[in-house]
């Protein structure tokens, strides 16, 4: 009798409702166009902004369009509940400079819900064949199976709106900006040639048990000298005369990256991040599994590897160097912070 009960319970439980943005970038720029095109690009209220867009009310359709112009950045609501367009939408709408458009509709595309988490996810990889994405969708991505064919609608429009999607080869190929050297931010380069030109280093936390002890020669440091730096682990490297903890700390306190391996929860590993985050210090962190992620590390990207991939290893390695890379130019989004306020 229990046991219909809790089948009954379960049966009941509403489905998930999805996030993403149920239009693409394009489409849910025609309301902060129209209000640039005819109110100056000043706020109004939602219905007013439907009014300007060929519509009646703020209802219905149009009321789900507000929301995925709301979940891309490019319509933002006042304290008094109008609508105005963001300083994101105008790029888009109103370019300045040859890349204006181009960025703004990245930058949407990153900000939307469930759109960015299932690009972040395959960026710099082939897609699934379509079979794969969509059981990948429902069981990893956790969205609604009557929302995937919609979905797919919205994710490939917008891949191709941002120019993030290669489809001249076998199977579509997301492009990962930050790695595609011809996209690469020039700034990036030559930070990391700095970096090297001084000597610079990348701290490997990460456990020496097989076979992770091996990652540092075939993984780590690859990466960590493609990002120009030079790469150092505890074991090697820093262990000599002296207290061992004296030697990890000055590794950590003078690296100007780190990477931490979290795969397998290394408690060793967990108290090396834990100083590197006391100290401030920018961390990327890898793990082949999101289980192995702890709960207060969800907030942080983690780069993901799929070892069952026959080409994990380079992957990671190309992953790995652009997000040093990242780390050493904007280092604030790899540091590990604590609201006092």
């Amino acid at each position: 009798m229990a046991s219909k009960q809790k089948q009954s319970s379960e049966k009941a439980k509403p489905a998930r409702a999805p996030k993403y943005p149920r239009h693409d970038v394009e489409r849910s720029l025609r309301i902060p166009q129209a209000l640039y095109d005819q109110n100056g690009g000043k706020a109004a209220t939602p219905d007013e902004a439907v009014k300007f867009s060929g519509g009646v009310a703020a209802s219905g359709p149009w009321r789900l369009e507000i929301s995925s112009a709301k979940k891309y950045g490019f319509l933002e609501a006042t304290d008094a509940g109008a609508l105005v367009p963001t300083e994101r939408a105008r790029r888009a709408i109103a370019p300045q400079a040859e890349n204006d458009r181009l960025d703004a509709i990245r930058e949407a595309i990153l900000a939307a819900p469930e759109i960015s988490d299932v690009y972040n996810h395959y960026r710099g990889e082939n897609l699934p064949d379509e079979q794969f994405f969509v059981n990948a969708l429902t069981d990893h991505f956790k969205l609604p199976p009557d929302k995937v064919v919609d979905f797919l609608a919205v994710f490939g429009a917008d891949m191709r709106s941002a120019e993030l999607i290669d489809e001249s080869g076998e199977r579509p190929r997301l492009l990962d900006i930050g790695r595609d050297e011809e996209h690469r931010p020039r700034r990036t380069v030559k930070a990391a040639r700095q970096a090297a030109s001084t000597g610079a280093t990348c701290f490997v936390m990460q456990p020496f048990v097989s076979p992770f002890g091996s990652y540092f020669n075939s993984i780590f440091k690859p990466a960590i000298e493609q990002a120009g730096l030079q790469a150092i682990r505890a074991d090697a490297e820093i262990f000599g005369t002296g207290k061992i903890m004296d030697q990890i700390w000055r590794g950590i306190r003078d690296a100007s990256v780190l990477v931490a391996e979290l795969t397998s929860k290394n408690p060793n590993v967990f108290y090396e991040l834990g100083l590197a985050h006391a100290l401030e210090k920018p961390v990327v962190l890898v793990a082949s599994n999101q289980e192995d992620v702890p709960f207060d590390l969800l907030h942080i990207r983690v780069i993901l590897y799929d070892q069952t991939d026959p080409f994990w290893g380079q992957k990671l390695v190309d992953k790995l160097a652009d997000n040093i890379q990242s780390a050493l130019t904007d280092p604030e989004d790899a540091i590990f912070r604590v609201d006092e306020t």
